[in-house]
């Protein structure tokens, strides 16, 4: 392969992996979509493809629509037993945040949510929210007629809309105040608080420390508050299973605050917040490992300040 298409590639490598993660909810196999990418613009007769870019994110496109309809991965992702790899902020794979459907698209809520979408409603969302295709183009992606991308656009919208909660802009600095007081609160051991702290409906989700064999889910406010006050409360076998002592810092992960927890530099956990009116609405628990590898490895070259817990 010469040296110009090589580049022709690699100008394009982020957004194919950006849309390939909102596609997939997975660093890792969003890679392995852009690689695979890489080997069929390796292969193909590139004097007949008139216009890269499209022929790129096509092919990337079909990649992880084929991967979403697998049978291993409708049995890794049932409802219930999967959740998205969390990112951290500034990671290129986030791709585009200008406008607030693009940060949307890529939250950890939307993420979750598109799951129940069927995967040409998840991508013709994606294409249009987080990259702003025309619905001609949409079509020629997905092979389908662009009256069935307006469909699919409508239906996925209108879905999404309707379980998101809260669904609005949030303020960053009154969003980090919150978490910081929830965090104050689970680690003081006042579970008053955290139960004030919690909207009515409020949810949470762990993979069980990576250790549960399907996803641990909780609903109300006094179960939430008493599963974040047991598990921020420091025990030996904590620290055993952690490999040490952690300290915790406050970060942004995929658009939202998150509390994240550190050994020696290594991130051994993430608890990322939805936060509307003032209140927590929803948390989401990560701490297999296979799941915090990017953020694991952004987190070497991240300059977090003081840890907002530290001694655990």
């Amino acid at each position: 392969m010469d040296t110009a298409a090589i580049d022709r590639f690699e100008a394009g490598r982020g957004r194919l992996a950006s849309l390939a993660y909102r596609l997939l909810g997975s660093a890792a196999d969003a890679e392995d979509a852009v690689q695979d990418t890489f080997l069929r613009w390796q292969a193909a007769d590139r004097d007949r493809i008139q216009v890269p870019e499209a022929w790129l994110t096509k092919v990337v496109t079909h990649l992880c629509l084929d991967r979403l309809r697998s049978a291993q991965a409708r049995h890794e992702r049932a409802v219930g037993d999967w959740l998205p790899e969390p990112l951290l902020e500034g990671d290129p794979m986030l791709g585009p945040a200008e406008t607030f459907e693009q940060r949307e698209s890529v939250s950890l809520a939307v993420l979750t949510l598109m799951e129940r979408l069927s995967p040409v409603e998840r991508a013709a969302y994606v294409l249009r929210e987080a990259f702003s295709y025309p619905h001609a183009e949409i079509a020629g992606i997905l092979d389908i007629t662009e009256s069935a991308s307006q469909q699919h656009v409508h239906r996925a919208r209108r879905r999404v809309a309707a379980e998101r909660r809260g669904g609005e802009a949030v303020d960053p600095a009154s969003a980090r105040r919150v978490v910081e007081e929830f965090l104050a609160a689970a680690t003081s051991g006042r579970t008053e608080r955290l139960v004030a702290l919690l909207t009515a409906d409020a949810t949470a989700v762990s993979d069980g420390a990576g250790l549960a064999r399907r996803l641990l889910r909780y609903r109300t406010p006094e179960r939430i508050a008493s599963l974040v006050r047991a598990g921020f409360k420091p025990t030996a076998a904590k620290r055993r299973m952690a490999g040490g002592s952690p300290v915790m810092h406050i970060a942004t992960v995929n658009g939202s605050p998150a509390v994240v927890a550190v050994v020696e530099g290594r991130v051994v956990g993430a608890v990322a917040f939805d936060v509307a009116d003032g209140k927590v609405a929803a948390l989401r628990g990560i701490a297999a490992a296979d799941r915090l590898r990017r953020l694991n490895e952004a987190w070497q070259g991240h300059e977090p300040g003081a840890p907002v817990v530290s001694g655990w």
